[in-house]
């Protein structure tokens, strides 16, 4: 069976919330510069361009998401800092980032070619990614892939019910509030 959009919920999208934690530019930019070993803030500001305010904001989401991990270090005769670690949720985004990257070495690069080359470390090839299926057959495109309905797919009715039982309880909470 076909997923059918308009019978199945988008409120639980992991798009949608994966792009709530990393779908904004400048966030995209810091764990760029964290996959090429980047960890102290000021390499960070450096690297990413942005204002130190912003920077600040996207690396304390990324740690509170847990996508990084912030490490206490002391430089001999300085204050006590942090340095950024990508945890393994944050090495998780690797192949979303390669993605991004593959995709603007394709359409986005100047005339001259890529900034930067992938290669694999034992064989010394350039890297790519791949769609497959759990059988390796592949590449894939997105006109080889069928979309189901998954396990955590909530029909439309589900949806309608929960936002119902959610309007219920705000209006009981601002009854109380009144009330009180």
């Amino acid at each position: 069976m076909l997923l059918h959009r308009d019978d199945y919920s988008a409120d639980n999208c992991t798009i949608r919330r994966t792009l709530d934690v990393v779908g904004e530019k400048w966030t995209l930019l810091v764990l760029r510069e964290a996959f090429y070993g980047v960890r102290r803030f000021d390499e960070f500001a450096e690297n990413v361009g942005c204002g130190r305010a912003i920077l600040s904001q996207r690396l304390k989401k990324l740690a509170r998401e847990g996508v990084l991990s912030p490490t206490p270090y002391r430089e001999p005769g300085q204050r006590q800092r942090v340095e950024y670690r990508l945890t393994q949720k944050g090495l998780d985004l690797y192949p979303a980032l390669l993605a991004l990257m593959q995709w603007g070495d394709r359409h986005a690069a100047d005339a001259g070619g890529p900034p930067v080359a992938l290669t694999h470390r034992d064989c010394g090839e350039p890297i790519a990614l791949a769609l497959t299926c759990e059988r390796r057959h592949g590449p894939l495109t997105a006109r080889d892939v069928e979309v189901t309905p998954g396990p955590g797919a909530r029909p439309r009715a589900e949806r309608n019910a929960a936002a119902d039982q959610q309007a219920a309880a705000d209006g009981k909470a601002a009854a109380d509030r009144k009330a009180a």
